[in-house]
């Protein structure tokens, strides 16, 4: 049964005279419980706000988590590019080029393999909800302000994370480096 009310003042009052009328009604006696439930909308709605905003909290941790691993994995890559480019480094060096300009390109290549991560993490979050839309009929929006909000963080994972492995390579010995295996 739904009840409207004239005004919001009255809720509890209402709510009051519903459950006695119900008690008469059911003829429920004091020791008894009621048989039935009497609810304001706005403990519901209250209800669902709370249970969304830990499905967010939820979501926003399994994000942050995969984040930093895919932050990890991309300072291992570099890492190992910076290991096994050795006399590359070394030898650029050797030539002329300065710390900043190594700097500047592990840190480009750091941002470009987690702009690809991000681009098809993307793809496959827009698919998989048009997806779902699409079978569970209702609609669906891709908001760009969004995607590019997520590619740019995700270029900023790129240079967090990559900053370590970039720096390394830039502050190489180039007699050292040249020498290199």
């Amino acid at each position: 049964m739904a009840v409207s009310i004239d005004a919001p003042q009255n809720v509890a009052r209402t709510i009051s005279d519903i459950s006695q009328l119900l008690r008469t009604r059911h003829r429920i006696v004091p020791p008894q419980t009621d048989d039935f439930q009497v609810r304001d909308l706005a403990d519901v709605a209250q209800a669902a706000s709370s249970a969304g905003l830990t499905l967010q909290i939820l979501l926003a941790s399994i994000a942050t988590v995969s984040l930093i691993v895919g932050g990890i994995g991309i300072m291992n890559i570099m890492l190992v590019s910076v290991t096994e480019r050795t006399r590359e480094i070394g030898l650029r060096m050797a030539v002329g080029a300065r710390g900043d300009s190594i700097l500047l390109q592990f840190l480009v290549e750091a941002v470009v393999l987690s702009l690809l991560g991000g681009a098809i993490g993307i793809v496959c979050g827009v698919g998989a909800s048009a997806i779902a839309a699409h079978i569970g009929h209702f609609p669906f929006t891709a908001s760009v302000p969004t995607i590019v909000l997520s590619l740019l963080f995700s270029a900023a994972i790129g240079v967090g994370f990559g900053f370590y492995p970039a720096r390394k390579a830039a502050h190489l010995n180039p007699i050292e480096a040249l020498h290199a295996e």
